[in-house]
């Protein structure tokens, strides 16, 4: 596994995500993480000096695998890019039916109108 910037992650990303339009598919993965091992950071908690952690970003298209850490000042600017990349890539899902609001409005209308009992 490749522990990349999170610039060429991106790039890496999208050219994983436009190799498997036809067929495949990408996993991504997000965790929290510290990137040290449970010694160091029991270490660090006993000499009382605080634990960064950070977001790890792993990718496969089950041959290669990528993966980012992203710290929380960079966070916000990573998302803003990855939801660009998904948003472009998300080509094979299908849009929601909706329905007229008219005939919406009125099926509320018959379905909400109460019938007599009979006795």
């Amino acid at each position: 596994m490749v522990l990349l910037q999170p610039d060429p992650f991106l790039n890496e990303l999208k050219s994983m995500f436009e190799r498997s339009t036809e067929t495949g598919s990408v996993w991504v993965t997000l965790k929290r993480s510290s990137l040290k091992s449970k010694v160091q950071r029991n270490k660090m908690k006993t000499a009382g000096q605080t634990i960064e952690y950070r977001c790890l970003i792993r990718a496969t298209d089950g041959k290669k695998t990528i993966s980012t850490s992203v710290g929380a000042k960079d966070h916000q600017r990573f998302q803003a890019s990855y939801a660009t990349i998904l948003k472009a890539h998300m080509t094979a899902l299908k849009k929601r039916e909706r329905k007229d609001r008219k005939k919406a409005a009125e099926d509320k209308k018959d379905s909400g109108s109460k019938k007599p009992k009979r006795v």
